[in-house]
């Protein structure tokens, strides 16, 4: 009992010993793999009491844990028809408006041992509302869109297995809830959306597994990971997918990036990476800067280039020679935010340009097969946070430009197609 006693009194004392010796902050005192964090002041009533109960709380047994969580995007839409499918038809300029709800998730997660957790997220995989094509969906089936395990063997190794976003760029790891605009890029990752795109992906997903892991102080990233990429006959050579970023100032550890992280923090990180799978292949490099400026906000800047091409290798059985032409794509994200009125504005743009070799147009001249396929995106928005990425409010006017055929044998026109959202986001994990 007296042992006890002169224990509980050493813990309870020791923040007023060392004060005494130094005045170097409260340190975290490790104890397995917990930590134990001692107040810099001690309420002298019930010191023993807590230093005991912070003690005991180091030995106690690891329990699993589980959390549930959600992230929602409705909204009230006008769209020009040939917003999706251009058009030189006097009605693709006719504007369909409606109410949708573009994403519904259903986040799962936990904690499984001291070092492995994982992940699961469901999707729908259509809007709820008004298509593209006017038409009306009131009924949709949800999908499972992530479903992962994750091994942290140490801090510079990592092992992430299962059904996971997949992509060499930072707009493509992007969470949903942390975007800046109004949604993800059109470019980041065309052809991994769907399962009959080029790479069969889910939304940007593929199943594989992905190495991570941090060195220099934090500082740097790596992730590298093979995937199934395309397969038709389950002989295809793996997709690969590489990336490294460096942080200039703080770090960054979560496994989705932030597209805007609200004046929290200061960043400033540079990427680059490679996607590849038999004939294709992507590289890319990209820059994030979110940093406060002035007395009333914080600016954030997102950029990326990316060049890729299918190659031309026409023989190969797993050739994307005609499914992904040579081209370059830009990207660049411009916002503000004022802390005290919570709002947002931001710009964006982004530039498809592609330059196809004679072997991936096909039958269609290359000049012209280049000016069907190449497009450019602007649009600007204000978004209002009424309790950060948790609830908010986006309003976005993006507009589409294409070169459209006219009546004139291989003569074509820019023509642009307009789309305006209002959009409410809930979010919770």
């Amino acid at each position: 009992m007296k042992l006890s006693a002169t224990f509980a009194f050493i813990l309870a004392a020791a923040p007023f010993i060392a004060k005494a010796e130094n005045n170097d902050p409260p340190k975290k005192k490790k104890r397995g793999s917990y930590l134990i964090e001692l107040p810099a002041s001690l309420n002298t009533s019930n010191d023993s009491a807590k230093a005991i109960t912070l003690f005991q709380a180091s030995d106690l047994p690891f329990k699993p844990s589980i959390q549930v969580g959600a992230i929602v995007h409705m909204f009230a839409s006008g769209e020009q028809t040939g917003f999706s499918a251009p058009s030189n038809d006097k009605t693709a300029k006719d504007w369909n408006k409606g109410f949708s709800i573009y994403r519904a998730r259903v986040l799962v997660g936990g904690q499984l041992t001291k070092k492995a957790s994982f992940f699961m997220e469901t999707e729908i995989p259509s809007p709820i509302g008004i298509q593209s094509n006017g038409e009306k969906n009131v009924k949709v089936s949800p999908i499972i869109l992530d479903a992962q395990l994750e091994y942290t063997f140490t801090n510079a190794f990592q092992l992430v297995a299962g059904m996971q976003l997949v992509s060499n760029n930072r707009n493509g790891l992007q969470g949903a809830a942390g975007l800046m605009a109004n949604d993800f890029t059109y470019f980041q990752y065309p052809y991994n959306l769907f399962a009959n795109s080029p790479l069969q992906g889910n939304f940007g997903r593929d199943l594989g597994i992905n190495a991570r892991g941090f060195l220099a102080n934090d500082k740097l990233e790596y992730r590298l990971g093979v995937f199934t990429g395309r397969n038709v006959d389950g002989g295809a050579p793996l997709r690969t997918v590489g990336r490294v970023a460096y942080n200039f100032l703080d770090a960054e550890k979560d496994y989705y990036y932030a597209g805007t992280k609200l004046g929290n923090g200061k960043t400033l990180a540079w990427g680059a990476g490679v996607d590849a799978q038999a004939t294709y292949y992507n590289l890319s490099t990209d820059v994030f800067f979110d940093h406060p400026l002035g007395n009333a906000g914080s600016i954030t800047v997102n950029a990326a280039f990316q060049y890729m091409t299918g190659g031309t290798k026409l023989d190969s059985k797993y050739s994307f020679a005609t499914l992904i032409p040579k081209q370059t794509v830009q990207f660049l994200e411009l916002g503000y935010y004022f802390k005290k009125t919570k709002l947002q504005p931001w710009i964006r743009y982004e530039n498809q340009d592609v330059s196809a070799d004679a072997a991936q147009a096909g039958a269609v001249k290359p000049a012209n097969f280049d000016k069907i396929n190449s497009s450019s995106v602007m649009g600007g928005g204000l978004n209002y946070f009424f309790n950060g990425t948790g609830t908010n409010l986006r309003l976005s006017y993006t507009t589409r430009t294409y070169n459209v055929a006219t009546a004139i044998a291989d003569d074509y026109t820019k023509k642009t197609f307009g789309q305006l959202w209002l959009q409410a986001q809930f979010f919770i994990f």
